[in-house]
């Protein structure tokens, strides 16, 4: 069993949102990891990252997505920050991972003060981009497609992704 599609990307690119119309339009069930930890632990990501710290959670989160990698078949997203796990990016290699990438401004408005989002503490502006700059060649990496995000809509963005996964691009042409 292996998932259609596994979705990574920062905070603000849409993942979890993407996986539900990704999941609708295939007709299959969308998983996503955060929601497996926080029904792991019994608690938000946000109050395990300040009540136990960020490595208990990454602990938490490679499990998971060990877990969802093996079992589920449908649409599965991935945390922010899953793919920073050199052993969750080997896990990956030879699935279909689509790297949904999204510029400083989006990624700001779309977290907006980052409330609930204990990375984000402090200058939320600054720290997206930092965690931009730190992780978008781990996604490129990790990526077997990349989506662009900035000024798109959900539905736009998941279209193209089932148009790149079934073989043609949004002109009707073959993917390469």
């Amino acid at each position: 069993m292996s998932p259609r599609v596994v979705l990574i990307g920062p905070m603000g690119a849409g993942k979890t949102t993407v996986a539900r119309l990704l999941a609708d339009s295939w007709g299959v069930t969308a998983r996503d990891t955060d929601d497996d930890v926080e029904t792991a632990d019994g608690r938000e990501v946000s109050e395990i990252f300040v009540d136990s710290g960020e490595a208990h959670f990454r602990a938490l989160e490679s499990a998971a997505v060990a877990d969802a990698l093996a079992t589920h078949d449908g649409v599965l997203s991935l945390g922010g920050g899953a793919v920073l796990d050199p052993e969750t990016r080997t896990l990956l290699e030879g699935h279909t991972v689509v790297f949904l990438r999204v510029g400083l401004a989006d990624a700001v408005k779309r977290v907006g003060l980052g409330i609930g989002r204990p990375l984000l503490l402090g200058n939320v502006r600054s720290r997206i981009k930092a965690l931009l700059d730190e992780r978008t060649p781990i996604y490129e990496a990790a990526a077997t497609h990349v989506v662009d995000t900035d000024g798109r809509t959900p539905d736009e963005v998941a279209a193209e992704v089932v148009a790149r996964l079934d073989g043609a691009d949004i002109d009707g042409g073959v993917t390469p």
